[in-house]
């Protein structure tokens, strides 16, 4: 995140410098406006939302896809994506000054005024949603909508202080974004494809931000977030890992039964998914969880980057043969 205060005296200030928790909002920069929308959220549902995108192409017109109204629907969801964040942080504020890695954020740190983030949000999710129903489709825009919802009002401000399903129902939000890709060229959901998608997506997350957890219990304990590494312990949290990456398996497979990607995909994401089958049951067997955890977390990721590479790469494959 964004450390430094600007000094630059073209740089406005907002006149409301008192606000509920009692913080002057200092001069700041266009990079703490930027870091709110945390950019490194956007770019890998930025990234699925492209794989949604490509797949649907692939699988039900030809030629290459219209370029103007991917990148329409990539702006829409980024934008629609850097409101739910935004709001995120205005949400979290208080909880955000409890954790040394969230602290010096732009919100707890005063440097911007929480009206301020809260407007912000609010303006990235009406322009969003409204570009996604100009260009991509009313199916599109009342997905972002929902994904939004669910981000900012189920997840963060209701089920992360109340109960450790939040890890799952939030999965929801997350799983969106290549749907609505898929969405923005066929302005339907009426294809097996589609879901098997939003399953593979859906029942990826779990095992990825509960081994996260498992990284930072502390600092989820310290901020009072009802986190299941924190509620119900490692061994638990383990458990639920080793069951979401045993469903998720199969769930990949089924864009292959649909007809929609071929053998390449199959054979890799058979080779990717068993690997991390492997790694979930060695954790009942290791010393070090936290190592544990930090390897499933990354692994994570390697995995879900592939399962994208492997999907557009096999699309390529098909249509150059």
């Amino acid at each position: 995140m964004v450390r430094h205060v600007s000094c630059d005296p073209h740089v406005d200030t907002f006149p409301d410098a008192e606000t509920a928790e009692g913080v002057t909002p200092r001069r700041h920069a266009w990079k703490d406006y930027l870091a709110v929308t945390k950019p490194n959220m956007n770019a890998p549902n930025l990234l699925t939302t492209f794989t949604g995108f490509w797949l649907a192409w692939t699988a039900t017109r030809s030629g290459w896809p219209d370029v103007a109204l991917l990148l329409l629907t990539l702006m829409g969801t980024a934008l629609v994506i850097a409101s739910g964040c935004a709001l995120n942080n205005y949400l979290d504020r208080d909880f955000d000054q409890r954790m040394a890695r969230t602290r010096s954020r732009p919100l707890p740190d005063g440097r911007l005024s929480p009206r301020a983030v809260w407007r912000l949000g609010v303006a990235l999710g009406i322009a969003g949603v409204t570009l996604l129903a100009l260009f991509a489709g009313p199916i599109a825009s009342l997905l972002a909508l929902i994904g939004l919802f669910v981000y900012v009002w189920v997840y963060t401000a209701w089920l992360k202080r109340t109960s450790t399903l939040n890890t799952v129902i939030g999965g929801i939000a997350g799983a969106i974004p290549p749907i609505i890709g898929w969405s923005a060229v066929t302005g339907t959901l009426d294809h097996p494809a589609v879901w098997a998608l939003f399953a593979l997506m859906f029942l990826w997350q779990p095992p990825h931000f509960l081994a996260l957890g498992m990284m930072r219990v502390n600092e989820y304990r310290a901020a009072g977030f009802v986190m299941l590494p924190v509620v119900a312990g490692f061994a638990a949290t383990k458990r639920q890992i080793l069951h979401y990456v045993a469903a998720m398996i199969p769930a990949s497979f089924l864009l292959y039964g649909f007809g929609v990607v071929g053998t390449l995909y199959f054979g890799g994401a058979a080779v990717m998914g068993l690997v991390y089958l492997a790694m979930a049951a060695a954790g009942f067997f290791v010393r070090d969880d936290l190592r544990w955890a930090k390897w499933m977390f990354v692994y994570s990721l390697i995995y879900l980057n592939a399962i994208l590479a492997l999907i557009l790469v096999d699309s390529l494959w098909r249509m150059a043969t």
